[in-house]
């Protein structure tokens, strides 16, 4: 060993030479490690929580992105509703509004069609009222239909539909095969393809087709 009683200079010299040497050769040998290609138990520990916290992060990303969309599609299902309940409101009001203005349209017919049975001693001034009443109706009706959708719907040879019309009285009639309107008593009307008021109508009904009673058949 060296150390201890050591003879001469060159004696020691020759130690540390060697001492130095085995330094070196265990700095140069790699240590062994367990946990194989060279990764140390604490990083590879580090990099499981690293990425079990990306994962936690996209799924809330996930979550708060679904979140969001279903909050933006509820706000725009409100948006509509409201626009729809007060696009409703306003043709309700219109609708109330309508209901008294085709009463004086209904006035304007009897006065176009009481002038239209006048006297012969009458006729020339029955036609200058006739056409000025007529004239005004065609405007009112013209502003009215342009503004708020109202418009009258013929009926007349069409067949029956309760949801259109309502029957004041029936005939039976040898000339149809089914319900048809063979008269039109009160016009009706529509706002924007709702009804406003069902025209009254007399309907025509085919007739009952009976077989003769032929009995049991001759006697003998």
């Amino acid at each position: 060993m060296c150390g201890g009683d050591v003879q001469g200079q060159g004696v020691a010299s020759g130690c540390d030479e060697a001492l130095e040497r085995a330094d070196s050769l265990r700095a140069s040998d790699p240590v062994p490690v367990e946990s194989g290609e060279g990764s140390v138990p604490g990083e590879h520990s580090q990099e499981l929580e690293t990425g079990a916290s990306e994962e936690a992060l996209r799924e809330r990303v996930n979550v708060l992105q679904e979140q969001y969309l279903r909050k933006a599609a509820d706000l725009e299902n409100y948006r509509k509703r409201a626009l729809r309940e007060r696009q409703e409101a306003v043709e309700h009001a219109y609708a109330a509004l309508l209901a008294d203005i085709v009463a004086v349209l209904d006035d304007f017919d009897r006065a176009i069609e009481a002038a239209d049975h006048v006297s012969s001693a009458e006729v020339e001034a029955s036609s200058a009222f006739r056409e000025g009443v007529l004239m005004i109706r065609k405007q009112l009706s013209s502003v009215l239909e342009t503004k708020y959708g109202l418009e009258y719907y013929p009926v007349l040879g069409e067949r029956f539909d309760p949801n259109l019309h309502e029957a004041l009285s029936m005939s039976p009639s040898a000339s149809v095969h089914e319900k048809i309107v063979g008269a039109e008593l009160q016009k009706g009307y529509r706002v924007r393809n709702r009804i406003l008021r069902h025209a009254k109508v007399m309907v025509l009904t085919p007739e009952e087709q009976t077989e003769p009673d032929r009995g049991d058949g001759p006697s003998e």
